[in-house]
């Protein structure tokens, strides 16, 4: 794909305006998820940055690294959830931009991050995907040893993105 003289005149590679286009289209309205980003990059400057949110946000071992932080969707049978995917040497690890709300089982209601945590050895596969009516819409799918599927859509980059999680399972296969 080549960049338009446009595209070249601002800066913007084309691949990662692609990528700015389809995070932000699988959001409900374009200011609602600008006004969540803008919400959000609030929140890791007061956490201390997302080193710290991360260490604050999972269970992380003292040789653990953070090796990359990508936003992304995590895509439900709900439908697509906004959130940062945390790739360490141990684990991936992703987390909801805003918190969802859930009933208790006396009736009171809640609201908690959706958290997933993937330890990078229960990982079978990592692979590449894109939608069948719409190739420039691209997926990555984790599948684990226990057979269960995690589909990550949405990506600013998604090339660099599982560049990144191809190489963080491949050194912790290593160990």
């Amino acid at each position: 794909m080549k960049n338009t003289v446009a595209d070249q005149a601002v800066g913007i590679p084309i691949t990662y305006a692609h990528g700015i286009r389809e995070h932000v289209k699988l959001g409900p309205k374009i200011s609602e998820t600008v006004k969540r980003k803008l919400r959000l990059g609030a929140r890791i400057v007061q956490g201390g940055g997302v080193q710290r949110v991360f260490r604050q946000l999972f269970n992380v071992g003292p040789d653990e690294k953070l090796l990359k932080v990508s936003q992304c969707y995590l895509f439900t049978t709900a439908g697509p959830i906004a959130g940062l995917l945390f790739i360490s040497t141990e684990k991936l690890a992703f987390c909801s931009e805003r918190s969802l709300r859930f009933t208790t089982s006396n009736g009171e209601f809640i609201r908690v991050p959706y958290k997933v945590l993937i330890p990078l050895q229960k990982i079978k596969r990592a692979a590449p995907s894109a939608n069948v009516n719409n190739p420039r819409e691209k997926y990555i799918e984790i599948v684990t040893v226990d057979n269960f599927d995690f589909w990550f859509v949405g990506f600013l980059n998604y090339k660099k993105a599982f560049k990144h999680i191809q190489q963080a399972i491949c050194q912790s296969s290593m160990r």
